[in-house]
């Protein structure tokens, strides 16, 4: 039986809820119950049903699977956006990271992940048959792979690249002005929007990199 470490059962609980989150130990953990604690309850109220409300209401959009309040996010409903130009993420972060940047203009799609085997993530645990059938409907004229440059990201670009090769949609990836083993969100915004706006074709970057 594992002893208790605080002198209230109720306050060990919050504390080990909130360690759970990532890159909060328990002495944050701790500081942040007692920051509660402290509020009145009308706001301890608010806190806490905003979390519960964000958890059952939040909604992903049926088109690129960024989060929304609506079945079609504002980025896919915006008529200003070149549908003809789709972005594929590993995350809803990336999408943050990209649009901060204020360099790209079309529309996105989430695939969920990366395919990683020794994490048992494989491509029908990813959001790509979806993809594949956005260039089936069409309107997509070209496909950016802006997943980050780590071999699991790179092998996910060469399934989807396999995937799509043979339509008339044109494949890029972006430019690697993004250090190879960096994660797409740790990218300064200068960095990140040079890398999507000197994309190349993903035939020869993926030559090139064979040929480092």
């Amino acid at each position: 039986m594992i002893q208790q470490q605080y002198p209230s059962l109720l306050l060990e609980n919050a504390v080990n809820e909130f360690a759970k989150l990532p890159g909060i130990g328990r002495k944050t953990a701790l500081r942040l119950v007692l920051h509660l604690l402290k509020q009145n309850e009308e706001d301890v109220e608010l806190f806490g049903n905003t979390v519960i409300r964000l958890k059952k209401e939040i909604k992903y959009c049926q088109t690129c699977h960024n989060i929304s309040d609506t079945d079609v996010c504002d980025i896919c409903a915006n008529p200003t956006r070149d549908e003809s130009l789709v972005c594929v993420v590993e995350n809803i972060k990336d999408v943050m990271s990209i649009e901060n940047t204020q360099q790209f203009k079309g529309l996105y799609h989430v695939l969920g992940g990366i395919i990683s085997p020794m994490d048992g993530i494989g491509p029908a645990d990813l959001e790509i048959e979806s993809l594949v059938d956005r260039v089936k409907a069409g309107k997509v004229k070209e496909i950016i792979l802006a997943l980050s440059p780590t071999m699991e990201g790179d092998t996910t670009n060469f399934y989807i690249f396999r995937k799509i090769a043979a339509s008339d949609v044109k494949i890029t990836t972006i430019a690697r002005g993004v250090s190879i083993g960096d994660e797409l969100e740790y990218a300064d915004e200068v960095t990140l929007g040079r890398s999507i706006l000197n994309r190349v074709a993903f035939t020869d970057s993926f030559q090139l990199k064979n040929n480092q």
